[in-house]
């Protein structure tokens, strides 16, 4: 398999926030955002892999900002790396003031989508080529995400996490 870039993976989803989709705050419900998010991710990990994508986990996701009403949101998300047969994906979400039409931040997450064939079995999926400097930032970061999931969760051996033991050590 030919290795991808992250920019052929990228998505970008724009829309508006409705009455229905807040609190009484008149902010965006954080799990309608969340749900925009998987969706914005599902996608970019199934242009990666051009396979079933199905969400492993939500590893991080950081509310920065809240998204009031009216607001104009893009979630941009892109696989930041691919291993065996999970990509990482990482998302920004960004908010546009209704008045002013600045765009600022407003969000950031990291899902984890497995690939899947046509019984629900991983299967493997192109390596990652990051091009630009945001792009190869995320993708040494991803494998320290990963190590640390991965000794969090018993299934590997703190000594044998390299990337981790290298932040720590000169």
């Amino acid at each position: 398999m030919q290795p991808k870039t992250p920019s052929e993976s990228r998505t970008i989803m724009t829309d508006m926030v409705l009455p229905s989709e807040t609190n009484p705050l008149n902010n965006l419900f954080g799990g309608e955002l969340l749900a925009r998010m998987d969706r914005a991710a599902s996608i970019a990990a199934r242009r990666h892999s051009r396979r079933i994508t199905v969400t492993a986990s939500v590893n991080h996701v950081a509310f920065n900002r809240n998204v009031p009403l009216g607001s104009v949101v893009t979630v941009e998300a892109a696989i930041s790396r691919a291993f065996r047969t999970s990509m990482e994906v990482f998302i920004d979400v960004w908010m546009e003031d209704r008045f002013t039409g600045e765009r600022a931040k407003a969000n950031e997450a990291i899902y984890t989508f497995v690939a899947v064939d046509d019984t629900g079995q991983p299967t493997e999926v192109p390596a990652l080529q990051p091009e630009t400097d945001i792009e190869k930032e995320r993708y040494d970061a991803a494998l320290r995400r990963k190590q640390l999931s991965l000794v969090l969760a018993g299934k590997m051996k703190p000594s044998e996490a390299s990337e981790l033991k290298a932040l720590f050590t000169d």
